[in-house]
């Protein structure tokens, strides 16, 4: 019973949320051409989508390159690498 508020709450939440959800498309189907025009839309919201995508693959796989290759090891005054005097 300790956790019974708290699963109480978080359902109350979610089906909130998702009753916003419905209104929104609901309302959102009777502004302008209503479903009919979506077609653009969807268009950049993919393209956007695909964008983002790239762009995320493209920042980790940087990180993950810069760590792989040494250049985020801190430097030490005392013992600089191999071939540097």
């Amino acid at each position: 019973m300790k956790y019974g508020l708290t699963v109480l709450a978080s359902f109350f939440g979610v089906a909130a949320l998702a009753g916003l959800a419905g209104w929104t498309f609901y309302t959102g189907s009777k502004i302008g051409g209503g479903w009919g025009s979506l077609g653009p839309v969807l268009l950049f919201v993919i393209g956007g989508l695909v964008v983002v995508g790239a762009l995320t693959g493209g920042l980790m796989w940087l990180a993950f390159y810069s760590s792989r290759q040494g250049y985020d090891e801190p430097y030490d005054v005392n013992h600089p690498p191999r071939g540097k005097h």
